[in-house]
């Protein structure tokens, strides 16, 4: 399969506020067929699974779910795929909402025993250090760890590598 351009989501499908997704759903025209991974990596919610779908179709997209082997083009009629995607949607939604479930219960266990403080907290100083390191070029995994917080943290608060993926010739 030859792809014309990839994006590649570092953040969860529970959320529908991601960048690198709003880039992609803007880069899709008509005759463009959006490959993903798997249902749960472009929705963890039923709801927004099926609107995002239906977004990518009005645009006269095909979406392709390559683990799950499902393809929804815009001019297909095929009722028992859609019916697919509606209830693997609900598994997706009803899997988050167990991890979230456990999540929660591993929280109160560790709070209990005195072992859960919650995260680190980031200052401000981090982040304009972290935003100086990748200007200047270094490789985001190697700030962060520097830092000690994870490179998702850093791209939760906009701190994105400054030279372009595969670039990076330093050791972390």
């Amino acid at each position: 399969m030859s792809l014309n351009k990839t994006f590649t989501e570092k953040l969860s499908g529970k959320d529908t506020q991601r960048p690198i997704l709003h880039e992609c759903l803007s880069y899709i025209r008509q005759g463009d067929t959006m490959h993903v991974h798997s249902i749960d990596r472009l929705a963890r919610n039923a709801k927004d699974l099926l609107n995002l779908v239906e977004q990518i179709l009005t645009k006269g997209a095909t979406v392709s779910f390559n683990k799950n082997n499902l393809v929804f083009s815009p001019d297909s009629k095929d009722h028992m795929a859609k019916l697919q995607l509606t209830m693997l949607a609900a598994f997706a939604e009803f899997e988050r909402e167990l991890i979230r479930e456990r999540q929660l219960e591993g929280i109160a266990i560790a709070k209990e025993e005195g072992k859960y403080s919650g995260r680190r907290k980031i200052t401000d100083e981090m982040l304009k250090e972290a935003k100086a390191r990748t200007d200047a070029g270094e490789a985001l995994s190697r700030v962060a760890k520097a830092l000690n917080v994870s490179r998702e943290t850093l791209y939760k608060y906009g701190i994105k590598s400054a030279l372009p993926f595969g670039n990076h010739n330093q050791e972390c």
